[in-house]
């Protein structure tokens, strides 16, 4: 008890313990005198007592039911001893995992000295595969945190045991600007590795694993050999943990420090690299590594430490190996690097750039690029073309959709790979561009730079002519329907003050059985196709799978069974399931549509939540049109810029039936505005793009112009 007086936390800790924004728990300071005085800590980063503030957070009711996550965070951070106790921890995260079922959910009951037993003998078999550790020693004083580390094993699966160590750790050295390499973006790194004919390469080398996101989708792809270093211990030993929990068969082999200035693997040929590099660190090491043999397109300035990443990468490939690095779009264009880019475009090196749209990933307000780069073979000609895809260009007025992105991109670079020479490009998207008309004074390899203007050549006006009247005729069709939507506007209004309801959260209703919750695990490291991304449709006989995307843009399942996580229940949907994207983004509105028939039977997928209401007591409209309301989202959501939603804290009114399903109807019909509204924009949108480039490229004419 007297250590649980004395554990201090930071407000980082306090809105993860409450489930709320940093800017909540700000607030909350400022505004409540009674919120507790900071403990410790400095006036621009202070601590504070953790008991004292979970019995505030409890007196106000802002305290959630701890998960086994939560208990194993509080147990390292109340622990009196130092700081490398979650490192040698990790350990034991892989013991517990090689247990069967049965055994494993054992460990959390066994006492003190057996639990502690257990521990010595089994963690020394993995130790020597976690970067950071030699020997692990367990005292008695680690059974705590060790007992709420098995425990959460049990309940949250062993990646979930092993990502709050590898959180600890890195609070523990105050690394800042660690990011993780989005899932969806990893599996199209790894697929552009795969040959023509669709073998994937065995040996992988990311020299900035971070976390091993890249390898882990390599791993899912069909690599066997996993080579990853990381100048960070915390990542590189998360990293090593999650590949042995993930891809057990695989011969993996992690290890720390910095990779430009001390190579862990320095001499090791490998088939593919994959990397998503630091960006911006100008202290990499030029003045000392200025002689260095790696440079063979050019010794990389100062400001060009990613053109430092692109050559070490070079130098671990076999002949026609191949590379993918995702890299700022700077680096396309900057005066600095321009002679290096010359080289790598002139040798043949560098095979394809394609340009990213906003919030692909971190950070999320620019358009990265992927640099495809292949080490020359002294055999064989090299390329006179570089491929060029502007995938950027189908988002430049929609959200993110990552199963566009990676048909845009790899129906480009598939064929391309196939017959380089044959390869016709695709209007404005994609185009197989002469090195010579790269190799000018610049040496911009910005896609969408020299793809628009070698689109004009490609115009077909007869296809654009009919494009245009096809379009013309959805955006009729789609304007008739938003009209006859639209015509009915009177909404009559309360009386003085708004309505009052009284209101029961999700909890309440979970606890009296007025509705059920249904929810699917995140994508693990390994899906049953190995592919985890939305395929274009259905595979025939398979059962499809409803994505977030498909609720946020009210479309059929476009996902299947195969892009599903293996080893966790899948909720199957019914019709009148309340369905809501449990993660949004800054600025937008959470989403919430109530299954039709045709989607009974579909899979969940993953980042959305179920809500089954119980028809003789919840209207399922009623339901989506209050759990989505914008005041009820902000009072439940966490984080700051891509916000999740916390399903056990919405809060519904408490109305009789025959009201909600007049509620419900309203919030139907809005639905229905608001998906005919989309459908009109984006067919507005289609026709105007495809008139400007025809008008623009010479293709059409304007009205009233004669053809002669």
């Amino acid at each position: 008890m007297n250590q649980q007086a004395s554990a201090l936390v930071t407000a980082a800790d306090i809105s993860r313990l409450a489930g709320v924004t940093r800017a909540t728990v700000s607030n909350w300071r400022r505004r409540h005198p009674d919120f507790p005085a900071p403990a410790g800590g400095t006036d621009a980063s202070p601590t504070y007592d953790l008991e004292a503030v979970r019995a505030w957070l409890s007196a106000r009711g802002q305290l959630p039911e701890d998960t086994p996550a939560d208990e194993l965070r509080t147990a390292l951070r109340t622990h009196p001893g130092d700081g490398e106790l979650p490192l040698r921890l990790l350990p034991a995260v892989l013991a517990a995992a090689r247990l069967g079922p049965r055994e494993r959910e054992a460990l959390p009951e066994l006492r003190d000295d057996a639990l502690l037993r257990w521990v010595r003998s089994a963690a020394d078999d993995g130790a020597d595969d976690i970067p950071g550790i030699e020997s692990p020693a367990y005292s008695a004083d680690v059974t705590g945190p060790l007992r709420a580390l098995v425990r959460c094993v049990v309940m949250d699966g062993a990646e979930a045991a092993a990502d709050v160590l590898a959180e600890r750790l890195l609070e523990d050295t105050g690394s800042t600007g660690t990011y993780v390499t989005p899932r969806p973006l990893a599996d199209l790194m790894a697929r552009l590795l795969a040959d023509s004919a669709d073998a994937f390469p065995p040996g992988v080398l990311d020299p900035a694993c971070g976390t091993g996101s890249l390898l882990a989708a390599a791993a899912s792809a069909g690599a066997t050999e996993l080579h990853g270093q990381d100048v960070l211990v915390a990542q590189a030993a998360q990293a090593a943990v999650r590949l042995r929990l993930s891809t057990p068969e695989a011969a993996i082999s992690v290890r720390t420090g910095d990779s430009l200035r001390s190579d862990a693997f320095k001499g090791l040929t490998v088939d593919a690299v994959l990397c998503n590099p630091p960006y911006g660190v100008r202290d990499w090491g030029h003045e000392e590594l200025a002689y260095d043999q790696r440079w063979a397109y050019g010794v990389p300035p100062k400001g060009e430490p990613e053109l430092a990443w692109v050559q070490h990468s070079l130098a671990h490939l076999a002949p026609r190996g191949r590379a993918v690095l995702l890299m700022p779009p700077a680096v396309a264009e900057r005066t600095a690097g321009r002679r290096i880019r010359a080289q790598l475009v002139r040798d043949g090196a560098l095979r394809a750039v394609v340009s990213l749209p906003q919030g692909a990933a971190t950070p999320l307000h620019i358009g990265l690029h992927l640099w495809v780069l292949e080490r020359p073979d002294p055999q064989a000609e090299a390329p006179g073309t570089v491929l060029l895809v502007d995938a950027a260009a189908e988002h430049r007025d929609r959200d993110l959709d990552w199963a566009t992105v990676h048909d845009t991109v790899l129906s480009a670079w598939r064929p391309y790979l196939a017959d380089q020479d044959g390869f016709a490009g695709a209007s404005g998207i994609a185009g197989a561009v002469p090195i010579t008309d790269l190799l000018n004074e610049a040496v911009d390899l910005t896609p969408a730079r020299h793809i628009r203007t070698a689109s004009r050549q490609t115009l077909r006006p007869a296809l654009l002519a009919r494009q245009a009247s096809e379009l013309y005729d959805r955006l009729h069709q789609a304007t008739q329907d938003l009209t006859g939507l639209s015509a009915d506007g009177d909404w009559p209004p309360a009386e003085d003050r708004p309505r009052d309801w009284r209101t029961a959260t999700v909890a309440d209703l979970l606890r009296g059985g007025a509705l059920s919750f249904l929810h699917t695990a995140p994508p693990g490291r390994r899906t049953r196709s190995g592919q985890p991304l939305p395929q274009p449709g259905p595979e025939p006989g398979g059962r499809p799978a409803l994505t977030a995307t498909d609720v946020m843009e009210n479309r059929p399942a476009s996902g299947t069974e195969a892009d599903l996580p293996t080893g966790v229940a899948l909720p199957v949907i019914q019709e009148g399931d309340v369905l809501l994207t449990e993660m949004l983004r800054v600025g937008r509105s959470a989403v919430a549509r109530v299954a039709e028939p045709g989607e009974a039977g579909c899979f969940l997928g993953p980042h959305l939540l179920l809500f089954r209401p119980d028809r003789r007591r919840l209207d399922p409209w009623f339901l989506a049109g209050f759990l989505a309301a914008e005041q009820n989202v902000n009072a439940a959501a966490t984080g700051t810029s891509i916000i999740r939603v916390d399903p056990r804290r919405l809060r519904v009114p408490l109305l009789p039936l025959a009201e909600q399903q007049r509620y419900g109807a309203a919030f139907r019909h809005l639905h229905e505005l608001r998906s005919a509204a989309r459908r009109a924009a984006r067919a507005a949108e289609d026709v105007t793009r495809l008139l400007g480039t025809g008008l623009t490229g010479g293709a059409l004419l304007p009205h009233g112009h004669g053809s002669a």
